[in-house]
């Protein structure tokens, strides 16, 4: 098979590679929504008869294990270049294109299908625009020989209409269609202005070779097993819910069909009784369930391994954990939603690269090669813990700013930090003007210059200040000025 030569070849070898990986990502979704079938391996004589009763049942951990990391994850800002205005500019895109939100959306299907997509466009006014898309919905080919460069890419979706369109980035041209008999086909033609394709895939981690992985891909296997054990369960707790009864020694009635005739009709409010002497009644012990708790239990605990959650999050009964003891217990989980963070972190400083190029007419700046994305601490701590850890490194000389961050404040609350303090500063200069002593006044000035002064001369000139201020109010020194003293403390 030849690689595509023509943008209808592309849109059709595109389309087709969708096709054949959909299958799988709707897999992963349902078990994420615990929509998979959950009496699948019951005999079909119990699918029949327990089917309307389990039909809401549902026992799903493939959730808890997405969402434990997810709910870790979150983005406060990038880091773009040495100027803060480009932090800034950063920041505006990200809120205009509402990507609090959209990158925890991003995430979670990346997680859960093995990737998901941001597109990067312009608007009419030339401003970025930022749309995740799941990946259902895109495929994209990366150049031959490299795992990075995407030579094409496309996206197919259905509107609430049901008709299907697409667009196929390739070269320096955008193409779009729409379905028609038999496949989709090109109908407009339009320049490319970044001259790549705008896709950047969010991938999950991946391997040197194959396609990104999910991470429902190992528990599934476990989570079917629980099912079938759970629906064992349930059966055998509905046969064993009405204990059953026997008697021997009685003589059995037939009708004159020759057919036995049931000698007892058996409920909670009935009395059995037999004239026969020799009759006698008994009960069967009721059913054990308790070897399918064992093996639920069991599974659930290789469910945690695999997947590094905390034993605790599924915990059955007890205590859960508490200070040093949770922080070991969840060592695993905070290590594997940083790796997260690395794979998304990637494909995050990439998008933003392209979002500023499309706010620049299309030309890529290399000074943001080096940007970087500020992910929030994915550790819970006690604010107590955390505020003193923080107090130590201070007596580093670690620089405020960076405090500030690593206590979980965003980028736009450490900028108006800056404005408060300088508004407290000249508050605090006012009342002084107003109310203090000429000494008062020229303290307040040295711990203003200690705090802000930009050079060691401005401290020392408010030092200076300051003690001529004390001395001037000093009473006279000396036996000849004891009794101008007493009279000044007084």
């Amino acid at each position: 098979m030849s690689p595509p030569s023509t943008p209808q070849m592309w849109m059709d070898y595109l389309s087709s590679k969708l096709a054949s990986r959909s299958g799988n990502y709707k897999r992963y979704g349902e078990y994420y929504d615990g929509k998979h079938q959950r009496m699948l391996f019951a005999q079909s004589k119990y699918r029949t008869e327990f089917a309307h009763i389990f039909e809401r049942w549902n026992d799903n951990f493939c959730g808890l294990i997405i969402d434990s990391v997810n709910e870790r994850m979150f983005i406060d800002g990038f880091r773009l270049s040495k100027e803060p205005e480009e932090d800034e500019l950063a920041r505006e895109i990200w809120q205009r294109n509402r990507l609090d939100s959209e990158s925890n959306s991003a995430h979670l299907d990346a997680m859960i299908q093995g990737a998901a997509y941001a597109i990067v466009w312009g608007d009419e006014e030339g401003k970025a625009v930022i749309s995740i898309e799941s990946a259902e919905h895109v495929a994209i080919q990366y150049k031959p020989g490299s795992r990075h460069d995407i030579e094409a890419a496309a996206k197919f979706y259905v509107d609430d209409w049901g008709r299907a369109f697409c667009t196929l980035w390739w070269r320096d041209k955008v193409y779009t269609g729409d379905w028609k008999i038999g496949g989709y086909s090109i109908d407009r033609t339009e320049p490319n202005p970044l001259g790549r394709p705008p896709v950047v895939p969010i991938q999950n981690r991946s391997r040197l070779v194959g396609e990104p992985m999910s991470d429902l891909a190992t528990v599934i296997p476990l989570q079917d097993a629980i099912n079938k054990t759970v629906a064992d369960s349930l059966v055998a707790s509905e046969y064993a819910a009405w204990p059953q009864r026997y008697v021997t020694g009685l003589e059995i009635q037939e009708d004159e069909h020759g057919n036995p005739v049931e000698p007892f009709k058996v409920a909670v409010d009935k009395l059995l009784q037999a004239e026969d002497p020799a009759a006698t009644f008994g009960q069967f012990a009721a059913a054990d369930l308790s070897n399918y708790v064992a093996l639920v239990d069991m599974l659930v605990q290789h469910m945690a391994s695999i997947s590094r959650i905390p034993f605790h999050y599924m915990l059955k009964g007890g205590q859960p954990p508490s200070g040093d003891a949770i922080t070991s217990a969840e060592a695993g989980l905070v290590s594997k939603t940083r790796e997260r963070m690395l794979h998304f972190g990637e494909a995050w400083e990439q998008v933003m690269r392209l979002a500023i190029a499309v706010e620049n007419g299309g030309s890529l700046q290399e000074e943001y090669e080096a940007a970087e994305v500020i992910w929030r601490d994915p550790e819970n701590r006690t604010e107590a813990q955390h505020i003193d850890s923080l107090l130590k490194l201070q007596q580093l000389s670690v620089p405020k700013q960076q405090l500030w961050q690593d206590a979980g404040y965003t980028p736009s609350q450490i900028a108006r930090f800056d404005q408060l303090l300088e508004e407290e500063a000249r508050t605090e200069m006012e009342r002084a003007d107003k109310y203090q002593t000429q000494a008062q006044k020229q303290e307040l000035e040295l711990e203003l210059a200690k705090q802000g002064a930009d050079s060691k001369l401005a401290v020392d000139e408010a030092s200076i200040k300051a003690k001529s201020a004390k001395d001037a109010q000093k009473p006279p020194q000396g036996n000849s000025g004891n009794a101008n003293r007493r009279r000044f403390e007084k």
